[in-house]
């Protein structure tokens, strides 16, 4: 009898369940809860969902596949404007931005742009990091002895050994 109840399925399973769901340009599995199916937008945390979820009034752990088109607004509407939502500043990806001012976030493809932008600006202002991006070095200050040489050459580092003589005449 307990394994009865252990495998009956939940009272929302009759309700329309959708494998994939498309918020924010993004395809979202239907199977995950929505705390961590949202993080699959790309700029999305599980900090900003978790406090996109909160704002939108969705709750956390349901299932993403049964969200209704009503839910789905609330989380693209929250999504489109953080700030006006009540999200805080340092949540932001993008804050104090280089060419505006102002503060943003950024999702998807501009993110990825923007970000493609600073480091070719960094390169052309031949800033530090700008020149260790340029090079193939770590930027962020880390040792280079033993790390970050997959694409410096083999065998460059250690001991070698000493090519003998063959024992041929």
């Amino acid at each position: 009898m307990a394994e009865e109840k252990k495998f009956q399925k939940p009272a929302e399973e009759g309700k329309n369940f959708k494998h994939l769901i498309r918020v924010f340009n993004a395809d979202l599995k239907g199977e995950k809860p929505l705390l961590f199916a949202i993080t699959k937008i790309k700029g999305v945390s599980i900090m900003l969902a978790n406090a996109v979820c909160r704002k939108a009034q969705v709750p956390l752990t349901k299932k993403a596949g049964y969200l209704s088109p009503a839910e789905i607004k609330a989380l693209e509407d929250v999504l489109s404007d953080l700030q006006m939502s009540g999200i805080p500043v340092w949540m932001l990806n993008r804050r104090k931005d280089y060419e505006t001012g102002e503060d943003q976030h950024m999702f998807s493809g501009k993110l990825d742009f923007t970000h493609e932008m600073d480091i070719k600006r960094m390169k052309k202002t031949k800033s530090y990091k700008g020149l260790r991006h340029q090079w193939g070095l770590p930027v962020r200050g880390q040792k280079t002895k033993s790390n970050f040489r997959k694409n410096k050459g083999k065998g460059s580092l250690g001991v070698q050994k000493k090519k003998g003589k063959t024992g041929k005449v």
